[in-house]
């Protein structure tokens, strides 16, 4: 799994892009985790585009195949976190996690 840019400076109100790139393009779903300080990493949207109850319109995601995107509409100071991409495979009748 292959994320980038890898950090990004942005001012509040625009709207920022995240992408990723999964190998093999096989994965079962596809998953975007936010993560701030001290904290635990939060679980923003699954499978590619459903977004987790709770978090909030301005994530959301699209792709498909290899390619995916997390997009953040009108960025909050709020926002600035570690965020990472997750794929998801079954392999071997196994669930397996790569991010």
């Amino acid at each position: 799994v292959t994320q980038s840019p890898k950090a990004q400076s942005v001012v509040p109100g625009q709207t920022v892009s995240i992408r990723c790139n999964v190998s093999p393009s096989t994965s079962y779903c596809f998953n975007w985790y936010l993560q701030k300080p001290g904290e635990s990493p939060k679980l923003l949207i699954y499978c590619g585009s459903t977004r987790q109850s709770g978090v909030s319109d301005r994530f959301s995601g699209s792709g498909s195949g290899s390619d995916y995107t997390l997009t953040i509409s009108g960025v909050q100071t709020e926002d600035a976190a570690v965020y990472y991409c997750q794929g998801e495979f079954y392999i071997n009748s196994q669930y397996v996690f790569k991010q």
